[in-house]
């Protein structure tokens, strides 16, 4: 017998995945890693940098990315930190959100008269590409409507897929769209055309609130479900 065949598939081998809620905004951080394994990807780390930090110490896990969604300030005011910390670790964003890291007024920090900026993008990942970090490949998609490049990272391992969705669709909403680069309509399409034709038991980790599940949404949210149309 062939023993490499014995040996687990790393996509069929399901992600360990940690929420830390920021107090501030209630943004998720969400860190993921294999079982067995002690290199990790953050995906948007917010304001509660000592929290997210002490979990990765906790945790024994080094990060080998650090991804955003987006460049809103809840979404990439922990990046400094995090590359300071390891200052090798990429930083990964959607190649039309580069420019939201390093300015505070689209960024949306100056708005609130406390700019901030992160450290720039090491790496742009575009719509259509696969990445691979810590044993784990992860699909871009592109999702515009709350942002202008907002991108999610889909995880398409065993069944149920795992979506890192940032600020696109909510436990029974969706991303706001008032912000000076926000689209409603184009939200939706974002939404309907990219999320929508998951599978109903992927699992949606938002930006903000509790995880739900494309099904749910697809037949019951209020804004972007079957019974809008």
């Amino acid at each position: 017998m062939d023993a490499t065949k014995q040996q687990p598939d790393p996509q069929s081998t399901r992600p360990i995945v940690a929420r830390i809620t920021s107090r501030m905004f209630a943004v998720n951080t969400y860190i993921a890693s294999l079982p067995g394994r002690s290199d990790c990807v953050v995906v948007d780390p917010g304001f509660d940098v000592e929290r997210i930090l002490q979990k990765l110490f906790d945790s024994r896990l080094t990060p080998v990315a650090i991804l955003n969604t987006h460049g809103h300030i809840d979404h990439i005011s922990g990046n400094q930190a995090l590359k300071r910390q390891w200052p090798d670790c990429p930083l990964l964003i959607g190649e039309f959100e580069t420019d939201k890291l390093t300015d505070p007024m689209r960024n949306l920090s100056g708005l609130y008269g406390t700019p901030v900026v992160s450290p720039p993008a090491d790496m742009v990942v575009r719509a259509g590409e696969r990445i691979d970090f810590a044993g784990m490949e992860l699909a871009i998609r592109f999702t515009p409507g709350h942002s202008s490049g907002h991108v999610v990272f889909l995880w398409q391992g065993a069944a149920p897929w795992l979506v890192f969705g940032g600020d696109v669709l909510f436990a029974g909403s969706v991303g706001r769209t008032d912000f000076p680069d926000g689209d409603f309509a184009q939200l939706c399409t974002s939404i309907r055309e990219q999320l929508f034709s998951l599978p109903d038991d992927t699992i949606v980790l938002p930006g903000h609130g509790g995880p739900t599940t494309i099904g749910q949404e697809r037949h019951g949210n209020p804004f972007v479900g079957e019974n809008c149309e």
